[in-house]
């Protein structure tokens, strides 16, 4: 055991820039970018079996950190001006959905759970809300026809809950917009429902249950759900550079950590990678910076090989399977402007570094 964590630590903390692979435009990328994502931002690449590169780019403007101090005095905290580094925690927003979508394959590969389950098997609260035909996959998947409000509004209902029942009792007043499996509509809803499943389940709470079966395993010992009353799956995680790229390296590796462990069977991975959006879903919501792409569990499925979870302050996990490659990049910013065309050249320079 000792080996394997000494392995796991010589992977993820020695390697920087690989000398047989060409990262200046990469470089560039960074220093070029970081003062549209928030004045800070590290980005770290995995690649055969290490890290290849590991950079950061720290130079806040003096609106920046007026914007910080605001932000603060209004959440009640101090102001972040910290640099950032390969190990800084941050909020990673909707990139836990990724995360939590791989803690409820740990219960289907188990056989505890079924994506065909409805939910209301488990939440007789969505049954009385005529909402206990909606599956497990369709939460997975924002395919629930739930119509949700507004982030803000459904945060601001999250604060008042004290439970995961809470929650559920939330979603059950909530209308519907379709057919389940017949709208897309990404939101906090579907994976809310996944998460209550699981405390039903299991008889834990969902951040114990992340805890032994995704971050224990994969020694992901910065990373967490906020240890509130009430989890959000779908956007309270809290992570560093260094622990999501395991997680993206367990992704790559079909399900197995960098210390030879297997989290996720090869068919979980799978499933999870499948588009959900085919021609019969409408689309009622999407980000504006993710039309056209598809959707998976958890998960973009994007062209080129690339699978991602963007998150709402400008980190980017992704995985890519052509390459065989891995990248996080951790920002913290809110304006979302041109985001998508950002990602896309990030994935193009990194595709050709590591040709």
């Amino acid at each position: 055991m000792k080996k394997a964590l000494l392995v796991s630590a010589l992977i993820f903390f020695t390697g920087t820039l690989s000398a047989q692979n060409d990262f200046s435009k990469v470089d560039e990328w960074l220093k070029a970018n970081t003062p549209d994502m928030g004045g800070r931002a590290v980005l770290v690449v995995y690649s055969k079996g290490k890290v290849v590169y590991t950079a950061a780019q720290n130079n806040l403007s003096r609106r920046q950190k007026m914007i910080n101090r605001f932000v603060a005095r209004r959440t009640g905290k101090e102001a972040d001006m910290a640099d950032l580094n390969a190990d800084s925690r941050q909020p990673i927003a909707s990139c836990s959905k990724w995360l939590s979508a791989a803690l409820v394959m740990t219960f289907v590969d188990e056989g505890k759970l079924q994506l065909t389950d409805t939910v209301g098997k488990y939440l007789p609260a969505l049954s009385k809300a005529s909402k206990g035909g909606i599956t497990v996959w369709q939460c997975l998947s924002h395919t629930t026809a739930i119509k949700a409000p507004a982030l803000k509004e459904s945060l601001a209902e999250l604060k008042d809950n004290n439970s995961m029942d809470d929650a559920i009792a939330d979603i059950a007043a909530m209308p519907m917009e379709g057919a389940p499996g017949k709208v897309f509509h990404y939101s906090n809803v579907g994976l809310q429902i996944a998460g209550a499943i699981l405390e039903k389940i299991s008889g834990k709470n969902f951040e114990t249950l992340f805890a032994e079966r995704i971050a224990r395993p994969l020694h992901m010992t910065n990373t967490d759900f906020g240890h509130k009353p009430v989890a959000l799956p779908a956007g309270g995680a809290v992570s560093t550079a260094n622990d999501y790229l395991k997680f993206l390296v367990m992704i790559l590796n079909k399900g197995i950590a960098a210390d030879g462990k297997r989290v996720l069977s090869e068919q979980s991975i799978k499933q999870m990678q499948v588009n959900r959006l085919t021609a019969d879903v409408k689309i009622a919501y999407t980000p504006k910076e993710a039309g056209g792409i598809g959707y998976g569990f958890g998960e973009w499925v994007m062209d080129g090989g690339n699978i991602s979870s963007p998150g709402l302050f400008g980190s980017y996990p992704v995985v890519n399977n052509n390459g065989q490659y891995a990248a996080m990049l951790v920002a913290y910013y809110f304006n979302n402007d041109g985001r998508g065309e950002r990602y896309k050249e990030l994935n193009k320079l990194l595709a050709d570094a590591l040709k």
